[in-house]
């Protein structure tokens, strides 16, 4: 349950992200990719911070990890900051798209 929960998580983040893209006209390719045009177009001209951005992208890797990896179990420490960052997230984004 706590390894769904970063899972679920990031996959809030990563859908709230697109919705930006799709604003803008893109279509993303890649998790990376979305991430690449977040910094480019939006924390490079100050419509979103970096520390939001990094943010995403670490629990991005920790979704990897979390999915693809051998021995990783996340804790509840873990599971509880995925969620909290999310919730920011998504009300960043949604501020961001108003």
């Amino acid at each position: 349950m706590l390894d769904a929960t970063v899972v679920l998580a990031y996959t809030t983040m990563f859908h709230a992200a697109r919705a930006i893209l799709f604003k803008d006209g893109i279509v993303e390719k890649s998790h990376v990719c979305l991430i690449v045009y977040l910094r480019e177009k939006y924390v490079n001209t100050g419509r979103l911070s970096e520390s939001l951005i990094n943010t995403l992208d670490s629990i991005r890797i920790d979704r990897h990890e979390t999915l693809y990896g051998l021995e990783t179990e996340s804790s509840e420490k873990d599971a509880r900051y995925c969620l909290n960052k999310a919730k920011e997230f998504l009300s960043t984004i949604k501020n961001t798209l108003a």
